[in-house]
């Protein structure tokens, strides 16, 4: 039984951490990325669809994306939902598609997305450790020893260390790579 919460604690764990890894992809750096359009979704026959389900999204250069609707109606739809996105850019028409150029990124606008990591990594720092605290807490009540309560919970801290220092490393990769353009 304890083995069984040190392996839901640990996966609890993972599944933050791959969540912060996703959120991260939608963070710009200076280089075209899909992820980026990730969180928009446009009207598509009344229901709020991701954008990546009616459209083909391609990477012609390392500086833009093209967006390419399965359904030609749809263009003014994407134009509205990227324009008022959190994402900044404005999007570019032509025949067959959108085009988004990404813009040269600041020195403050660098240091902005930097700070945007740290809150993220702070996020996910958060849910590992309540991932912890709801594995202590699971072991405290199974009634262990007094010794083997304690192993299991040190075994608990080492994984939450662990755990917290692979959330630093994936941060720090990611503020290095915002600031290296």
């Amino acid at each position: 039984m304890p083995d069984m919460i040190l392996l839901e604690t640990e996966e609890k764990m993972d599944k933050a951490i791959s969540s912060f890894e996703y959120e991260l992809n939608t963070i710009r750096t200076g280089r075209a990325n899909a992820s980026l359009l990730d969180s928009i979704s446009v009207e598509y026959y009344g229901a709020m669809t991701p954008l990546r389900q009616v459209a083909s999204i391609s990477i012609p250069e390392p500086t833009q994306l093209y967006i390419k609707p399965y359904d030609k109606s749809l263009f003014k739809a994407i134009e509205n939902a990227i324009a008022t996105s959190s994402i900044g850019i404005n999007p570019q028409s032509d025949a067959n598609g959108i085009r988004l150029i990404l813009p040269k990124m600041t020195e403050d606008r660098r240091r902005e997305l930097v700070k945007q990591v740290g809150k993220l990594e702070e996020q996910a720092k958060v849910m590992v450790r309540n991932a912890r605290r709801d594995g202590n807490e699971a072991i405290k009540k199974l009634g262990l020893p007094e010794d083997e309560e304690k192993g299991y919970l040190d075994e608990i801290q080492e994984l939450t260390d662990k755990k917290i220092a692979s959330v630093e490393h994936i941060a720090k990769a990611k503020s290095d790579d915002l600031m290296s353009f």
